[in-house]
């Protein structure tokens, strides 16, 4: 008889006795199969026993538990080997969660503290020590702002020390961190305690793993600093030169770099960058000297380089209104280029981008102010409101303002490539959206829309994590409007998986048919016939000429017709022309009656709408020649005569059509297999069996 299903065999052991093999009911409560294990044994108080698990994680599966006694009384052992062996296990056993609990009930956070203030032993007891105690501290059970100040200044000192065991600090480090995050007032005894010269030296060490808790601590004091505070730690720790060491060896150390260093890297470049948010959310105030000072810098910069005054002899009035003019030539909406910076974001920020762009890029700011001043109104791009606008637009790229996430690793390596990086990426954004502009031939409405061109070219570029500013100019300059198109449609293909392998080759066999598709109605179009202008000697466009394919496609007809008349039939043309005949078809300049003609405007136009047919004429060569009404029957005649003289069919029109009737067959066909995920690869097919045996032939006759 099979046992019940919640009757199991285990084995149980403990140190210096046999195991047993027991049927454990898991029905009975776990006091009730403790007590049967104990009494075996002869062991008496079996409440004080727990069932541990022998392999993998080793948690323990009951609340009480005697191995937390005895480890903790362990700690307090003479021997030194005794103690090092039994922190060792409460390394180990500290992530368990019931364990944890256990230890800390009995003191076990206060014993292993004693350990670390007595500092006894600088090495390896003391590192174990500080292991199995910020093990425990990760359960949450405990605030981080009950311990104590002298045993905080202990572990400061661990820190700050010279000669100290490589395990020991990074220990220190972390515990310190996690400190600093937790409890403010903690956090300022550790930012008065810790030099930043020390967390330097730290940085500086060839250790990564030391490298890593010292750039964490650091985070996390900047984090917890004022922003007035915050901004004098950062320009000291920049003028000590960390940007430049961050950038050659971490950044790009022969090491790979780690998830946890990625992290803190994204942190500093956050804080970095956060420095901006005061200017960001300040609009410009009206009232200030210093800032209607910047502005008409920003105004004589792009006016008056030579630094001549503004209207020498003028009156007020006339000077104002001079003024007001310059002022919208540089791109201001209003006359009073104050209002335009009263809106927050990007406030005072973007003045001082362009001031930046002013001063570090004369010559590109003229260029680019002059440039546009000389376009028509309606093409020109507008500086202010296009600093304006794309001070916003970096700023929501970068989130400045946003707080920092607890997980995310995208810092960018070019941040810390050189000073003043925002500003830079500014001076490169912004002719960047002069040189788009100028691409889209955009006018004043098209604002927005280039707006978010440029928004996605910074945006792909940034993605890339280019490691310095010229890396970064390289790449955005080669994404120009056309490529950003390209990659639109792909990614729309991408989305509708109309890229996927299986749907390309479903394509790929469903092209021969609808391209005879395409050919019939081109020659179709041919036998309904066109209406053509003929170009006389004058280049007059006067009379009018009727040519169409004869149903059975071998004989083209023509001839004139009286304009206003309605298309003759084509057995009342007079004309006619043997397709086999034909020898090939001409487009463009190679056509007989647009050749040398000159290089005019209107032949350019003659030149798209013209093609010819050569033909043979006794032993001469003769041309039919053609002046298409529109582009798109330039295409069909084009076609439908490439296609009765079995050439490709190559016009653009073609391409379209193509395009149009594979998109649609193709979803057509997938109907069926809507919200169906479709494999990238075929499923493969099995292999034959070994016979054929349960295979009836019908051909023998039944006995």
């Amino acid at each position: 008889m099979a046992p019940p299903r919640n009757v199991v065999k285990i084995a149980v052991q403990m140190r210096d006795a046999i195991p047993q093999l027991i049927r454990l009911d898991q029905a009975k409560p776990l006091a009730a199969v403790l007590k049967e294990v104990c009494d075996a044994w002869s062991l008496v108080h079996s409440e004080r026993y727990a069932l541990q698990f022998a392999d993998g994680h080793r948690k323990y599966i009951t609340e009480n538990d005697l191995e937390a006694e005895r480890l903790l009384g362990g700690l307090q052992c003479g021997s030194r080997e005794r103690r090092r062996e039994t922190l060792q296990h409460l390394v180990l056993l500290a992530p368990d969660m019931t364990f944890a609990q256990e230890v800390i009930s009995r003191d076990g956070l206060q014993r292993l503290g004693t350990i670390i203030e007595d500092g006894d032993d600088l090495g390896e007891l003391l590192a174990l020590a500080l292991r199995a105690f910020l093990e425990l501290m990760e359960h949450g059970m405990v605030s981080w702002e009950t311990l104590s100040i002298p045993f905080v200044r202990k572990v400061v000192c661990y820190v700050n020390m010279n000669l100290m065991d490589a395990t020991v600090q990074p220990l220190a480090l972390r515990l310190l961190e996690s400190v600093t995050l937790s409890s403010p007032a903690l956090g300022q005894l550790v930012k008065s305690e810790v030099p930043l010269d020390r967390l330097l030296v730290h940085l500086q060490v060839m250790n990564q793993q030391l490298q890593t808790k010292a750039m964490a601590l650091l985070t996390a004091l900047l984090q917890g600093a004022s922003s007035t505070e915050r901004k004098h730690m950062l320009d000291y720790l920049w003028q000590r030169n960390l940007r430049q060491f961050i950038y050659k060896n971490i950044i790009h150390s022969a090491a790979p770099l780690g998830d946890e260093m990625a992290h803190h890297l994204y942190v500093l470049q956050a804080l970095m960058l956060g420095l901006l948010e005061p200017r960001m959310r300040s609009p410009l105030d009206p009232y200030s000297q210093e800032q209607r000072e910047q502005l008409q810098a920003l105004r004589q910069a792009a006016f008056d380089p030579e630094g001549e005054s503004l209207g020498t002899g003028l009156s007020a009035d006339r000077r104002r209104s001079l003024c007001a003019r310059e002022f919208r030539k540089l791109g201001f909406s209003n006359s009073n280029p104050a209002q335009d910076l009263e809106r927050v974001p990007p406030g005072l920020l973007a003045l001082d981008n362009m001031l930046y762009f002013s001063r570090h890029a004369p010559s590109a700011y003229s260029r680019f102010v002059l440039e546009n001043s000389s376009r028509e109104d309606k093409h020109e791009c507008p500086f202010a409101r296009s600093s304006i606008q794309l001070t916003v637009l970096l700023c929501e790229l970068l989130r400045i303002g946003e707080p920092c996430s607890e997980t995310a690793q995208d810092f960018s390596p070019m941040f810390f490539s050189q000073d003043q990086s925002f500003h830079e990426l500014f001076c490169v954004s912004i002719q960047l959206l002069n040189k788009t502009w100028k691409e889209m031939r955009a006018t004043q409405e098209d604002f927005d829309k280039v707006m978010q061109v440029v928004r996605e070219q910074l945006a792909r570029t940034l993605a890339l994590k280019p490691s310095s500013l010229e890396l970064f100019r390289t790449k955005v300059n080669a994404l120009p409007y056309g490529e950003v198109l390209r990659l639109r449609q792909t990614e729309r293909l991408h989305q509708e998986g109309t890229l996927a392998p299986p749907i390309l080759e479903l394509r790929e066999k469903l092209k021969p048919e609808l391209m005879g598709l395409i050919r019939q109605q081109r020659l179709l179009r041919l036998c309904e016939g066109t209406l053509f202008r003929k170009i006389s000697s004058r280049r007059r466009q006067d009379k009018l000429w009727f040519c169409c394919l004869s149903p059975n496609h071998k004989v083209l007809q023509y001839g004139d017709v009286e304009e206003g008349s309605s298309p003759p039939t084509p057995e009342s043309l007079p004309e006619q022309l043997p397709v086999a005949d034909i020898k090939a078809v001409l487009t463009g300049k190679d056509c007989p009656h647009v050749r040398e003609k000159g290089s005019g405007k209107q032949n350019k136009d003659l030149y798209e709408l013209a093609f010819s047919v050569s033909y043979d004429h006794g032993e001469e060569e003769a041309y039919l020649n053609f002046i298409a009404p529109s582009k798109r029957e330039f295409h069909l005649w084009t076609d439908g005569l490439s296609a009765l003289l079995g050439s490709p069919m190559g016009s653009e029109q073609t391409r379209l059509d193509l395009e149009q009737l594979l998109t649609m067959e193709t979803k057509l066909r997938l109907l069926e297999l809507e919200n169906v995920p479709i494999p990238e690869q075929p499923p493969p097919i099995p292999p034959p069996p070994t016979n054929f045996n349960f295979c009836y032939d019908c051909s023998i006759p039944e006995p």
